[in-house]
């Protein structure tokens, strides 16, 4: 079928804010999948039946966002559902803000970061390798690492006004690669085994999204862990990236524990602070993150950055 180019406005749950959304969505601004522009505008090739749909999403007046579909016509709707997942439109976050407003040193934070919403990736797929690649190594190190999987991998995709940006590589994709090539993108034998479980597991149905989203956090955790290769800290971050699971906290992570004392907070509390901010703890981790990149001059576009990233790999 031929491409189509089509406008929707979408509303959002007030307070919204899409560049600390993606912000937190891509991790770091040399992010080859998830792009922002200088004009806070976000970009992403998703894959319907290996066919490309560009997606630009920009805020428009208060309380709704503009997205921007160019791909088959009968796609669309899929991709508006894809939008919705990705960038919390619809999450409030009430409990976080009231818990927050009673934590001293959380509180000037929450309040710079208000309208970040909880991220989701696309795909269940998507969530198991960004949790798997930054296992046990530091953010820039995985995600260049990430990086060099999703240009050997992925589709490139050529904007005619600005990045190349590659979708993510599907599990059919990785199943197929061999080892060497995964390996040389900095993959380690045990998460090149823990990928391919994954995608044995996801290909052939014997694990699916709807699986674990009927069942419990807890439950869901445990599922997850039955997959070797994946433990505690992994399902976690699959549950809170992957499935929006608020609940959830990622414990025992280095970056949470530089964060804490960063923002002033300390390890040692993070037990209190967790029962504070009850069912939606999870936003803490995104603040975290939004503080580090606060701090390093990160928030906010970084589409000149992946230029030169992309020519460089």
């Amino acid at each position: 079928m031929p491409s189509a180019v089509a406008r929707y406005v979408v509303r959002v749950a007030e307070p919204y804010r899409l560049d600390l959304t993606v912000s937190v969505l891509r991790r770091l601004s040399t992010n080859l999948v998830d792009a922002l522009t200088p004009e806070v505008e976000y970009l992403r090739v998703l894959e319907d039946a290996h066919r490309p749909m560009l997606v630009r999403v920009s805020s428009q007046k208060r309380g709704t966002l503009l997205v921007t579909l160019e791909g088959e016509r009968r796609a669309h709707q899929r991709a508006l559902e894809t939008v919705h997942r990705m960038l919390g439109i619809d999450r409030t976050l009430r409990e976080f803000d009231r818990g927050a407003a009673r934590i001293p040193w959380l509180r000037p934070l929450a309040l710079r970061m208000r309208g970040v919403k909880p991220p989701r990736y696309p795909t269940l797929w998507e969530a198991c390798v960004n949790a798997i690649v930054f296992q046990q190594v530091s953010i820039h190190a995985a995600s260049a690492i990430l990086r060099r999987y999703v240009v050997t991998l992925g589709s490139p995709f050529e904007l005619r006004d600005g990045p190349i940006l590659h979708a993510f590589p599907e599990a059919e994709v990785t199943l197929r690669e061999n080892d060497d090539v995964l390996r040389a993108a900095g993959l380690s034998t045990n998460k090149i085994a823990a990928l391919r479980r994954v995608a044995e597991t996801l290909v052939s149905g014997t694990l699916d999204e709807r699986m674990l989203e009927e069942r419990s956090s807890v439950e869901a955790a445990a599922l997850l862990r039955s997959i070797k290769g994946i433990g505690p800290w992994t399902a976690t971050v699959i549950l809170l990236r992957g499935l929006g699971r608020l609940d959830v906290f990622p414990m025992n992570d280095s970056g949470v524990a530089r964060g804490l004392t960063f923002v002033g907070g300390s390890p040692a509390e993070i037990e209190n602070v967790l029962d504070v901010l009850g069912s939606q703890r999870g936003m803490l981790y995104y603040h975290l993150l939004l503080a580090r990149l606060e701090a390093r001059g990160e928030l906010g576009s970084g589409v000149n950055r992946l230029r030169a990233v992309a020519a460089l790999t």
